[in-house]
């Protein structure tokens, strides 16, 4: 009986997270507006986010044509796009209250930057919206 129980949990989450993602209108577009790609920064790294087509709300909020940023710092877009996007302390940094920037320490060297738009959940839209990587230096 409690396997069962069990395995219908594990059958009731995974239809929880199947669930239809939000659509995002054509030509949505989140990019990072600074630091420009290939900019040589010293730290802290200010970074400034821009969405075009779309509304900036808390996560939690549904909207239409709106969401919240999450920020990839030297890691590449997760390949299950139909999932909440995960918290990866350093990796994956979530701007659930709305924020359109954040102050970040990097230690010296390369980094990549890379926004998603995620909707109420966390989700990423359908299409989704994330902007070009970037490439940044910082010397200090």
């Amino acid at each position: 009986m409690r396997i069962l129980a069990i395995a219908l949990l594990a059958i009731a989450t995974s239809v929880a997270w199947a669930q239809e993602r939000t659509p995002s209108p054509a030509g949505a577009k989140v990019y990072i507006v600074s630091p420009k790609n290939g900019a040589k920064v010293s730290g802290p790294v200010v970074v400034k986010f821009g969405l075009k087509g779309m509304t900036v709300v808390p996560a939690g909020t549904k909207q239409d044509n709106s969401g919240h940023h999450h920020l990839l710092i030297d890691t590449d877009v997760p390949a299950d796009l139909n999932a909440p996007l995960p918290a990866v302390p350093d990796k994956v940094v979530h701007f659930g209250k709305g924020q359109t920037e954040t102050t970040l320490n990097l230690p010296p060297g390369k980094h990549t930057l890379q926004l998603v738009l995620g909707d109420q959940n966390h989700v990423p839209h359908n299409p989704p919206v994330i902007s070009k990587k970037i490439t940044i230096t910082v010397t200090q």
